[in-house]
């Protein structure tokens, strides 16, 4: 999340110093996991975006696990828009996940906790093979493996 804030704050930095954005109100925020960016017109809003995008991809932050709202009038003529954060894997997600790892057939058990999804086996090969068979397919969202143990 500090990552997040970091490149929240670079953003609204680059925007206020740029020629294009003079003159006009334009703010973005970042608070509970939910960034809001406000912008005078659809253009700025896009290119608002865009430099957010870029600067959270400079600090290592999944930009595929954002979740962007529908845009919204706001007062004045301007353009909102609210992206959420997504931490962690949903339950529908987590269910996905598990069905994919049991189609490999391999010895390994799948549990959902929490927001995550943990994955055990007795062999690290059969662990390796789950990790290659999720990396190749597409569930929507940056998947992270952690905690493996040899």
């Amino acid at each position: 999340m500090q990552e997040v804030d970091n490149a929240v704050n670079q953003t609204r930095k680059e925007f206020s110093q740029r020629y294009d954005f003079k003159g006009t109100h334009n703010e973005i925020e970042l608070k509970d996991g939910i960034i809001t960016v406000l912008a005078a017109d659809d253009y700025k809003l896009e290119a608002i975006l865009t430099i957010l995008r870029g600067k959270l991809a400079g600090r290592k932050v999944p930009v595929r696990n954002l979740d962007y709202g529908g845009k919204e009038p706001a007062s004045g003529g301007a353009v909102r828009q609210r992206i959420t954060l997504m931490q962690g894997v949903s339950k529908e997600k987590g269910k996905e996940l598990v069905k994919a790892i049991k189609a490999t057939r391999l010895k390994v058990q799948a549990q959902i906790m929490d927001d995550q999804v943990r994955v055990s086996g007795k062999k690290i090969d059969d662990l390796q093979a789950v990790i290659q068979t999720l990396k190749s397919q597409d569930f929507g969202l940056e998947l992270q493996f952690v905690n493996m143990r040899s």
